[in-house]
């Protein structure tokens, strides 16, 4: 029965599910405590005991779940982890596998992939059917010349041919980069040219929002900037046969096939580039960062199955592109054997029901989503578990900002009481969450369960020293396997070393706030590097925009904080009025009460502005620094690259906001 959040309102830390001595005994971390107890006649009496043992001994942790997971070497391992140093950490060396060859071990017509767009309806590939495709493009790819080293660069939606290239691409040992087609072409440009690919997978446009997209002419523009291209792949979604005499060395997707037979996987080096991701480049070109074969494969293998919960029997979804580490993490699920499902297309279209009808229809049992989705659906007042049949649906994921504790109780209210919401944040750095969910502990409201297995997450303060219920910055110190090997063309690592290890030597910062409570869950606030700082008070933006846009009339918002060190500057607020509403007296007098009543007097801002849009990555992340240095006097094409906005006409009131006020004030 749905509760009344009105009676009962929700607060950060409010206990929200329990999960039932049935789910505990079930869960398959559960599993992995009686194998240890088993065979390493090691005991741990609760998550924290587990834990903490993970990120002791790391190497006794790491190499239990080679075992536990059944890893399939092509050779053996000499040494776990050779020296805990960051950078630099070598895991399992000697060891000889491929990603690849774990993501196919299944050949029956168990569904591997289920599919859905905008244009075309639900569609499933047996992973018997995705052996073949694998195999047959993997003999294409050998005829163009592609090998081990080689890169394969990918400008695609979330549609079964990308999942087919890149594991076709990573079973012979060539090295996987992709973009979403909604990326600008200098987006694309500057990521694939760090690289230099020899094979490009393109299509020649996709549908969102209800409309077509062209991309024909994007390809021949990507292709003309790629001079080491030898050749492109067409993969035909808006026409069945399209035209290709713009494009230089062209196959359409079909003539690549080579002949089906007995796939062959490359052994390759623990940490052989598996793909290579990319920061959001808003300030400059973007890192080029290369994660590997088998830090990648332990990581998901752990994250997905002992902290997610996953298993044959599941069908995995998260709303992502394939310009997103999340695409990357989704498609891991083919490791254990499950479902996974893709959807391409808008997230609001034809409305915000889209995704939980296709959850309905696909008999999701896992829906990832993000923060911002889940607030979208409870402003627009869907209720997808009155509304619609989510009788499979067992767990939520959200990531990609803090999800407010009201989203929590929306969740619970509107979609399902008895499910797992698995807050979870982490980055492109690691692909992957090292704070996340844990299947045998509560959820509170407004908290991720837990640190991760083998994550040594710590709260630093500004002295480098950790502190538990209190906001520091969040640290990593002690390495883990899928962190970067190196970033692309960054010979001496000196950017690598820069982006991670300035701040707190041979200790990883990664640039968020976060509490560490004493249950041992987190809290996350938001970039430490776009602070608010007032009178000496820090704070994450988060919890600012959980206030503001709480406001009926508040679509959108985005907080600077122009001070400066040893200065204190303005507090700036933009909002993006909601349909029918404008930012007149009463609205903003009603914004800074609340924000004064909720936060602190400090917090009330100098200014508030109407803008019609807020600016954002091609990741749908917040431009807060970029914005900040805008304001603050940095020229605006050393702030940001258009290229890396998702919306670009949305900087110019920033950019002509900085210039009146350097006017008004000489």
């Amino acid at each position: 029965m749905d509760r009344d959040v009105s009676a009962e309102p929700v607060s950060e830390g409010t206990v929200l599910w329990q999960p039932s001595e049935e789910q505990k005994a079930q869960a398959n971390i559960t599993r992995y405590l009686r194998w240890l107890k088993e065979q390493k006649g090691l005991d741990f009496g609760s998550y924290d005991d587990l834990w903490t043992w993970s990120v002791t001994d790391l190497e006794s942790f790491w190499a239990s779940l080679w075992d536990f997971f059944g890893v399939k070497a092509h050779r053996p391992y000499a040494q776990v982890l050779a020296e805990r140093r960051m950078p630099g950490a070598q895991w399992f060396a000697g060891a000889e596998l491929n990603y690849a060859e774990h993501a196919l071990q299944r050949r029956d017509d168990q569904p591997a992939v289920v599919f859905k767009s905008e244009t075309r309806p639900l569609s499933t590939l047996t992973y018997a059917d995705l052996y073949r495709q694998v195999a047959a493009v993997a003999a294409g790819l050998r005829r163009l010349g592609v090998g081990r080293g080689d890169r394969v660069v990918a400008y695609m939606p979330n549609i079964p041919q990308s999942l087919v290239a890149f594991l076709a691409a990573a079973s012979i040992g060539a090295i996987w980069s992709s973009c979403s087609p909604d990326f600008g072409i200098r987006a694309v440009v500057d990521r694939f040219q760090l690289i230099e690919p020899k094979v490009l997978f393109a299509v020649d446009g996709y549908h969102y929002n209800g409309k077509p997209y062209e991309r024909l002419t994007a390809v021949a523009e990507i292709q003309r900037h790629l001079p080491t291209l030898e050749a492109t792949v067409l993969v035909p979604c808006l026409d069945e046969r399209p035209a290709t005499e713009g494009l230089g060395n062209v196959k359409v997707w079909g003539e690549l096939f080579g002949e089906t037979g007995e796939l062959s996987f490359e052994p390759v080096p623990f940490d052989h580039p598996l793909w290579v991701l990319y920061s959001s480049g808003t300030t400059g070109v973007p890192k080029a960062i290369v994660q590997g074969h088998g830090g990648i494969l332990l990581e998901h293998l752990k994250a997905l199955s002992l902290h997610l919960d996953l298993t044959s029997d599941d069908r995995f979804f998260w709303f992502t592109t394939t310009g997103w580490m999340m695409w990357n993490f989704l498609i891991s699920g083919l490791l254990l054997g499950t479902t996974i499902l893709l959807y391409d297309g808008s997230p609001g279209y034809p409305d915000m029901r889209a995704l939980w009808q296709f959850a309905e229809e696909a008999r999701m049992t896992y829906f990832g989503t993000s923060a911002p989705y889940i607030l979208a659906c409870m402003r627009d007042g869907i209720e997808p578990g009155r509304e619609l049949n989510l009788s499979s649906l067992r767990a939520v994921g959200s990531t990609g900002a803090p999800l407010t504790p009201e989203g929590f109780g929306w969740v619970y209210d509107k979609v399902k009481e008895d499910l797992v919401l698995g807050s979870v944040s982490g980055g492109t750095d690691m692909c992957t969450a090292f704070v996340l969910s844990c299947p045998t502990l509560p959820v509170h409201a407004g908290e991720i369960q837990c640190r991760g297995l083998g994550a040594r997450v710590e709260a630093y303060d500004e002295q480098g020293h950790p502190v538990v219920e209190e906001v520091g910055e969040l640290v990593v110190t002690e390495p883990l396997p899928c962190m970067p090997l190196f970033f692309w063309n960054d010979p001496d690592d000196q950017r690598y070393r820069e982006s991670y290890f300035d701040m707190f030597p041979g200790v990883w910062r990664h640039g968020d706030w976060i509490k560490i409570t004493r249950r041992g869950s987190c809290v996350i606030y938001g970039r430490s590097d776009s602070t608010l700082n007032r009178a000496g008070i820090r704070m994450g933006s988060s919890e600012f925009y959980r206030v503001v846009e709480d406001l009926p009339e508040v679509l959108d918002s985005l907080v600077v904080d122009t001070g400066q060190l040893g200065s204190e500057g303005r507090l700036l607020l933009f909002v993006v009025p909601a349909s029918g509403a404008s930012l007149d007296e009463g609205l903003e007098a009603r914004i800074k009460q609340k924000l004064r009543q909720e936060i602190s007097p400090r917090y009330v801002p100098d200014e508030v502005y109407a803008v019609s849009d807020i600016p954002r990555t091609l990741n749908q992340k917040k431009l807060e620094v970029p914005v900040k240095r805008i304001l603050t006097g940095t020229p605006p094409e050393k702030a940001v690259s258009p290229d890396a906005i998702s919306n670009p006409r949305s900087i110019h009131f920033f950019i002509d906001l900085a210039r009146s006020l350097q006017e008004a004030s000489s």
